[in-house]
C-alpha cells in the first residue's frame, strides 16, 4: 500500500469482509474498534516496562486479538481457535504466588499495573460490544469466553506486576 490513507471512509463508512461497506457507528464497526483499542492499551502496558514473562504473555495475547478481530470481521478461522484453556493456566500459575484476595483491590499500583488495569476495563468493554454483535448473528462462542477470560488474566497480571514491584494494592474502603 503506498499511502495509508484512502479517502473510502470520508463519509463516515467504511470497509469489510466481502467488500461491505457499513457505517462506522455500527455495533460490528464498534466490536472491532473496542478490540483494537485493547490491543493498543495492551501495547501502552508492553512498553512501560512489564516484565519479562508478563511482556511474553502480552506478545501472544496481541496477535491472538488480532485473530479476534479478523473473526468478528468474517475472515478469521471458524470458532474454537483461541486458546482459552491456556489463559487458564496462566491465571492459575500466577495466582499461586499471589496473595489470596480478600477484599476489593482499587485499580492501580506500578506503572505496569496501572496500564493493565486500564486494558482489564477495555477488554470488558470491548466483551460487552463483541456480545452484541454476536447476539445478532445467534452465536456465543469462544471469542466471548476468550474476551472473558483474558480481563481476568489482566487482572491478575496487574496484581502480579505490583507484587513483583513490591507495590501495595489500594484497598477499597466504603464511603462513610
Amino acid at each position: 500500500m503506498a499511502r495509508i490513507y484512502t479517502r473510502t471512509g470520508d463519509e463516515g463508512d467504511t470497509g469489510v469482509v466481502g467488500g461491505k461497506r457499513l457505517r462506522k457507528d455500527a455495533p460490528l464497526v464498534e466490536a472491532m474498534g473496542d478490540v483494537d483499542e485493547l490491543n493498543a492499551v495492551i501495547g501502552l502496558a508492553r512498553a512501560c516496562g512489564t516484565d519479562e514473562e508478563t511482556d511474553a504473555e502480552l506478545a501472544v495475547i496481541q496477535n491472538e486479538l488480532f485473530e479476534v478481530g479478523a473473526a468478528l470481521a468474517g475472515a478469521g478461522p471458524p470458532d474454537g481457535f483461541l486458546p482459552v484453556g491456556r489463559l487458564e493456566q496462566v491465571i492459575d500459575r500466577l495466582q499461586e504466588r499471589l496473595p489470596p484476595l480478600r477484599e476489593f483491590i482499587l485499580p492501580g499500583g506500578s506503572l505496569a499495573a496501572a496500564h493493565l488495569h486500564h486494558a482489564r476495563a477495555v477488554c470488558r468493554r470491548a466483551e460487552r460490544s463483541v456480545v452484541a454483535v454476536l447476539a445478532d448473528r445467534g452465536e456465543v462462542g469462544t471469542i466471548l469466553v476468550y474476551l472473558n477470560r483474558l480481563s481476568d488474566l489482566l487482572f491478575v497480571l496487574a496484581r502480579t506486576a505490583n507484587a513483583r514491584s513490591a507495590v501495595q494494592e489500594v484497598v477499597w474502603r466504603k464511603s462513610e
